[in-house]
Formats: structure tokens, C-alpha cells, sequence
């Protein structure tokens, strides 16, 4: 089953670049399709645009904000909102690749971002960023994240937002044990252990045991260990002694400092779990922040970048990035360009961002007073933003990341927590698989 689904993934791929060679040689006469093979044109700047909003319902209101201050300072300029609801946006894209009709602007998140960039129904970046009042307004590790996952060393989407991995922990409990916050890796153990009591139904951490379990694993692998590659030439460093040292370690407090429910639970029943019980703490993300104020109140907890190794270094891995993609197709690329540097300005950042709590890819968006006073994302946007961090970028280039991320190993970490398989085992199988994936990658490129 496993290898037919990697068959499926891999032939997706080659159908997809099959399609791309088909469109481009058609296109020597420009028929206006607005398919991958159409080059569109600058235009004059002004006219009617298209853009997509790929988390349409949910993201629609700020978006018309945006969209109408963008109309107001730019009047020769109109721009026509469609909303995607996030589920069906890669297949929405697809489609107009392969049949026409693409926008001219369009949110692309970085899980999609290869495989649309690979059909080249994608406009590279670069040169127009170096151009633009942009240029060094934007978090150098989110461009990384960005380049990274359009596979091709090349800029095909600006982003605008990140989410970022968070420690939530119980300041109360905290307080009543006397313990520093968990802000370094040996603290973090040190207080799930002293804050478990079994017979009292109290545990020091949550472990991510169901669906989503991976990205936390190896954050907290990297984390600790930092290495700062996922790559040694084309081989991954998932299994690298050090990491499979450090993953025993993490996965040591599943049943001993954690609920034995972990492991079933995917992330809306490890945080109903947290909020509703006497657990010290949780690694998730900004996302769960209201959650948390609402069945603890905003004094019961904090939450804080993962912790750091003992020498204050930071190493985390890249999270998903959305942002906003220009389309080679396009006739008003000069002016969908604009509405991209708009929408990425501060002012605009800042407000879109304020609206999805999350972290702004405009550093100086990040200084804005409501991040100030909204702490976990001050904190997060700081650890995205700091020259010390380093970033693993996962290979979300990678055609089967998503079925080797998930469908194949999720299993497999349930097995781990089980104790059915070892650390080194559970490892060595990612790595197999990864190494395969990569090889595979590099053969079609």
C-alpha cells in the first residue's frame, strides 16, 4: 500500500511536469489562456487584477480591509477577490494550471508551493524584491523557509506570516513548585518530572502521540541536539546518532510524565486535555492561544518559544509560511506586483496578522504595540526574527513529504511510544524513505 501511494505521488509529479512541457510548447502564440505555459505580460500598472485568497471565509474579511486601502492609495488600480476555502485551494490551482484561468495574484502556502511552482505556473521573485521597499523589511528566516520549499533556489512566494512552535506552560503549577520557566531543554525535563504525580492524576507534559505527530518530534530532536541541516549532501541527518539519542529521551516521558491517552491524541484532544486538567505543559503552536485564555484565563499560563540547548543556542524547525504568489500568466503583473508590496507593507502586515495571530514576515510589522502586549507572539516572532536562530528547513519540496510525514510514520510513532519499534529503528526507516524521496526528486530535476 505504501509503495502504491509513493507510485501515485511520483506519477502525480511526472503527469504534472508532463503538462507543463505540453503548455509550453503551445504557447508560442499567446491565446490567452492563463495556463502555465502563458507568459503574460507587465501591462501598464493599472486595470483589473485577480487575487485568490486561499483561506477564503476565514481570512476574507481582513482581506477586503486590505483590499480597500490598497484601492484607495492606488485608484487606477482595481482588484477582484475570490475566496478558496483552504481545503480546496491546491486542487483549485491545479485545475486552472492545467486548464487556464489562473489569478493573477494568489495566496500559496509553503505546503503547496513546489508543486505549483513545478508546474511553472509561477513568477520568481528575486529580482523584483531586490527592487522593492521590501528589501530588508522581511524576516531573512522566513525568505529561507520560502526559497527552501519552492525546491529551485529561487523566491516564488513573499511571505507574509508564519506560526511557530510554542511551549504553553501552567505558571500557576509553576509558582506552587517552585520552578523556573522551562525556557532551556534541561529545565524542560527537569520540571516534567517534579510536576508528575500519577496518583493524583497530575503529569508534566503532553506528548503529541495521534495525527500531526511528527513536526513536533523533530523539533524537539533538532532542538536539542543542533544540527542545523536536514541534508549532508543527499543524505538526511534525521538519524544521526545525536538525534536518535535525543528522541529517546523525548519520547522516555510518554506514561512517565505524560497521560497515556497521548497516544491517540491529535492536536484538538491534547489541548482540550491541557486545558481541562492539571498538565504543566504543552508543545503547540500560536494558534491554541485563545483556547487556552478561555478555559484558564490569561494569568494561569504563558507560552514560550521551545526552549533553547543549555548554551542558549536556538535550532527549531522551518514551520509552514504562508504568502502571496505572483503568476508568470498574468497580464497586470506590474500591477499585482504592487498589491503584493502593499499587502507585505508594515502598516498592512501588521494589520493582517493582528487579525490571524500570527507572526508577521515585515520585521517592522513585528514591533507593533499589539504584538507587544500579546506575549506569545512577541516571543515568537523574536525567535523567527533572531540572528541567533537557526532554521532546519523540512523538504516540503519533496513530491512524497506529505505521505512519508504522515500516512507512512505517524504509525510508526505510535509504535515508537509503544515501545514495538527503537528510536534508531523508527529513524533509520524515516531516513530510508527520505533518501529515497530525495533521490527521486533530484532524478526529475
Amino acid at each position: 500500500m505504501k509503495n502504491s501511494i509513493h507510485r501515485g505521488r511520483r506519477a502525480a509529479t511526472a503527469v504534472a511536469l508532463g503538462s507543463v512541457l505540453a503548455l509550453t510548447a503551445t504557447a508560442c502564440g499567446d491565446d490567452g489562456s492563463g495556463g502555465a505555459g502563458d507568459k503574460g505580460d507587465e501591462g501598464s500598472g493599472k486595470g483589473t487584477i485577480t487575487f485568490w485568497d486561499n483561506n477564503g471565509g476565514v481570512r476574507t474579511d481582513i482581506w477586503k480591509q486590505i483590499i480597500a486601502d490598497f484601492e484607495k492609495k492606488n485608484p487606477g488600480i482595481k482588484v477582484k477577490y475570490v475566496g478558496i476555502p483552504a481545503a480546496g485551494a491546491q486542487s483549485k490551482y491545479d485545475t486552472a494550471i492545467q486548464g487556464g484561468g489562473l489569478p493573477d495574484v494568489g495566496g500559496v502556502g509553503t505546503a503547496m508551493l513546489a508543486e505549483v511552482a513545478v508546474q511553472g505556473a509561477l513568477e520568481p521573485l528575486d529580482s523584483r524584491l531586490a527592487k522593492s521597499p521590501l528589501n530588508g523589511r522581511l524576516s531573512q528566516n522566513l525568505l529561507d523557509v520560502s526559497t527552501s520549499a519552492g525546491g529551485a533556489d529561487k523566491l516564488y512566494q513573499v511571505p507574509t506570516s508564519a506560526n511557530n512552535g510554542t511551549l504553553w506552560y501552567r505558571t500557576d503549577l509553576f509558582k506552587a513548585a517552585g520552578l523556573a520557566a522551562p525556557t532551556t531543554w534541561s529545565t524542560f525535563y527537569a520540571a516534567a518530572d517534579k510536576l508528575t504525580d500519577k496518583r493524583k492524576n497530575r503529569f508534566g507534559f503532553t506528548i503529541r502521540g495521534g495525527e500531526g505527530s511528527i513536526a513536533p518530534a523533530l523539533d524537539a530532536v533538532y532542538g536539542q541536539t543542533g544540527i542545523t541541516s536536514f541534508w549532508n549532501g543527499d543524505r538526511t541527518t534525521v538519524n544521526d546518532p545525536r538525534n536518535v539519542a535525543a528522541l529517546a529521551k523525548y519520547i522516555a516521558l510518554y506514561k512517565k510524565d505524560t497521560p497515556s491517552a497521548d497516544l491517540n491524541n491529535d492536536f484538538t484532544k491534547m489541548v482540550a486535555q491541557w486545558d481541562s486538567g492539571t498538565i504543566g505543559m504543552l508543545s503547540h503552536n500560536l494558534g491554541s492561544y485563545q483556547d487556552h485564555v478561555k478555559a484558564l484565563g490569561a494569568g494561569a499560563f504563558r507560552g514560550i518559544p521551545n526552549p533553547t540547548r543549555d548554551d542558549g543556542s536556538r535550532v527549531q524547525i522551518s514551520n509552514p509560511v504562508d504568502g502571496l504568489s505572483l503568476f508568470k500568466s498574468s497580464k497586470q503583473k506590474a500591477a499585482a506586483w504592487k498589491f503584493i508590496e502593499f499587502a507585505v507593507s508594515a502598516a498592512e502586515n501588521s494589520k493582517f496578522n493582528e487579525s490571524a495571530g500570527q507572526v508577521p514576515a515585515n520585521t517592522d510589522a513585528a514591533k507593533d504595540a499589539w504584538i507587544q502586549r500579546a506575549e506569545p507572539t512577541r516571543l515568537a516572532a523574536e525567535a523567527l526574527n533572531g540572528a541567533d536562530t537557526k532554521i532546519v528547513q523540512l523538504p516540503y519540496y519533496l513530491p512524497d513529504w506529505n505521505t512519508i510525514s504522515k500516512a507512512d510514520n505517524e504509525p510508526n510513532f505510535q509504535k515508537l511510544l509503544l515501545g514495538k519499534v527503537t528510536g534508531k529503528q523508527f529513524l533509520d526507516t524515516l531516513a530510508d524513505q527520505l533518501n529515497k524521496a530525495q533521490a527521486d526528486w533530484k532524478q526529475n530535476h
